[in-house]
C-alpha cells in the first residue's frame, strides 16, 4: 500500500499537472467508488482545482468548498487517463477537466477497497480523516513520547495504527524499527528516553529518504522498488551487519527484522511457522513476501 512518502510526492505531481484546472464532471465507474451520499459530487463542477494535498495515506483534491478524499488502498492508482476508454480496466472513478485532461482512479486485484469520499468544508474534521493521528513526518519527539506512553502495544503495531500515527504502513514500520535498532515486538511503554529519541529520528529519516526517492520518479513507484534495508528482503543479508533478514508472517502482512541489529540475536516467534512444524533455526529462510 502506498504510504506517506509515495502519497506526498504523488500529490505534488498531480498539483503540477492539473492544478488550477476547472472540473467538468466526476464519474463513478464502480458501485463501490463513492463512499459518501452527501454532498453531491456535482457541487464541485465548474470549480478550479485549488489544491492537491495529502493526509496520512489519502490524497485530497480540493475544488472550492468541496474536497474529494481518495484512498488508494493496496492496489489503487490515480493517474492521467491517457487511454480514455469508456469502461477502463479496473476503473473505479474518473474526473473530467475543462482542458480535456482526465484523471482515472483504478484498483488492481479483487478487493475493491479503493474509493472516494466527497466532503464539504474542512476535510480534516470529517470522515475518513477526522480520526487520524498526526502525520508521521510532522510529529515532534515529545508527541511520539506521549503517544508511546498512552498506547500499550507492540512497537510495529503502534507505528501502523493510523489513529496514532498517520501515513506509516508495513514497509515504513519495518524500516523504522530496523533503523532505530529496536525490536518490532518491543512494548511501547517499556521504551526509555534514549529509545524514544532514536525512534523519532528513525521515523523522520526513513520518511525523508523515501520522499526523496519518490520525488525523483515520474510516477508512483511499485512496492518492490521502494528503499528497503529489511522490508521484503527475507533470507537476504542485512546491509548493516550481514546477518540474515528474518520474517514473521501474519494473515495480511509480514514483519521483517534483523536479529543482530534489533533483538540482540534473539529470533522472534513466528506462530505460523511453529504450527507447521518448521524448526526454529529455519525461521525466516527462503520465503518471500511483499
Amino acid at each position: 500500500m502506498p504510504e506517506l512518502p509515495e502519497i506526498t510526492a504523488h500529490a505534488e505531481r498531480l498539483e503540477r499537472l492539473i492544478g488550477g484546472t476547472m472540473l467538468e464532471r466526476f464519474e463513478p465507474l464502480s458501485f463501490t467508488a463513492l463512499k459518501t451520499f452527501s454532498p453531491a459530487p456535482e457541487l464541485a463542477q465548474g470549480e478550479a482545482l485549488r489544491h492537491v494535498g495529502d493526509r496520512g495515506k489519502h490524497l485530497l483534491l480540493g475544488f472550492g468548498d468541496i474536497t474529494f478524499v481518495v484512498h488508494l488502498m493496496q492496489g489503487g492508482r490515480l493517474r492521467p487517463d491517457t487511454g480514455k476508454a469508456r469502461r477502463p480496466r479496473n476503473g473505479v472513478a474518473r474526473w473530467y477537466f475543462g482542458d480535456g485532461q482526465r484523471l482515472l482512479l483504478t484498483e488492481a486485484g479483487t478487493e475493491r477497497r479503493a474509493g472516494v469520499w466527497v466532503v464539504s468544508g474542512d476535510p480534516l474534521v470529517s470522515a475518513p480523516l477526522a480520526d487520524l493521528g498526526p502525520d508521521a513526518d510532522e510529529m515532534t519527539a515529545e508527541q511520539v513520547a506521549a503517544a508511546l506512553a498512552e498506547h500499550s502495544m507492540r512497537l510495529h503495531t503502534f507505528l501502523r495504527d493510523q489513529r496514532v500515527i498517520a501515513g506509516v504502513g508495513r514497509r515504513l514500520a519495518n524500516e523504522i524499527c530496523h533503523r532505530a535498532r529496536l525490536s518490532p515486538f518491543a512494548q511501547t511503554r517499556a521504551l526509555g528516553a534514549a529509545d524514544v529519541a532514536t525512534l523519532h529520528a528513525a521515523l523522520r529519516e526513513t520518511i525523508a529518504e523515501g520522499l526523496a526517492d519518490e520525488r525523483g520518479r515520474d510516477e508512483m513507484s511499485a512496492s518492490k522498488d521502494r528503499p528497503a534495508q529489511v522490508h521484503g528482503r527475507t533470507g537476504q543479508p542485512c546491509p548493516v551487519c550481514g546477518d540474515e533478514v528474518r520474517e514473521i508472517t501474519y494473515n495480511r502482512y509480514t514483519v521483517n527484522y534483523c536479529a543482530t541489529c534489533q533483538t540482540g540475536g534473539k529470533i522472534l516467534a513466528d506462530n505460523a511457522l511453529s504450527r507447521l512444524g518448521v524448526p526454529k533455526e529455519q525461521w525466516g529462510r527462503g520465503r518471500q513476501h511483499g
